[in-house]
């Protein structure tokens, strides 16, 4: 074989293969551990969704859903008109309601592409016979909120990302 042939094609597999090294990281899905603070509230368990939110302010889809009573759901008002429209499966992706004090720690994936592109995750939480949060905490999904300690606004102390 030619020096100019290896020349060639040692040019085109280093040109070739760098875009797909750059497609694979957007690609796919990545888990994300998630532990969840709660603060020192009275009263029963609180039904938190972890929902992505879209760039326009949309829900796009459930990511967790922690209170496993289905008749509690339309408690959190915003999140079931989507739920409503949008019938998921959740069943997958539930597990305990939190009381006040608790921590809770959860894994849930997210889409690589929705990564830096204008997404947010959205915390709602709701408590019988108490206040609604539809915005307890809402976190830009940046790779750096995701290593920061983000802080509620109701139920919620604060929240960390770490990789699973």
């Amino acid at each position: 074989m030619s020096d100019l042939l290896k020349i060639t094609i040692l040019f085109l597999t280093l040109n070739l293969a760098q875009p797909n090294a750059a497609i694979a990281q957007t690609t796919g899905t990545s888990k994300y551990k998630c532990m969840i603070q709660m603060t020192n509230y009275m009263g029963e368990g609180a039904y938190i969704v972890i929902s992505l939110i879209n760039g326009k302010g949309a829900y796009e889809k459930t990511l967790y859903v922690l209170g496993p009573d289905k008749k509690w759901y339309n408690s959190m008002k915003e999140w079931h008109k989507f739920q409503s429209r949008q019938k998921t499966n959740i069943s997958a992706i539930t597990g305990a309601s939190v009381t006040g004090g608790d921590r809770s720690v959860n894994v849930f994936e997210i889409d690589n592409a929705k990564l830096n592109a204008g997404y947010k995750i959205r915390f709602e939480s709701a408590v019988e016979d108490q206040k609604y949060h539809v915005k307890d905490l809402e976190i830009p999904l940046t790779t750096e909120a995701l290593s920061a300690k983000n802080e509620g606004t109701g139920y919620i102390r604060y929240v960390r990302f770490s990789p699973n």
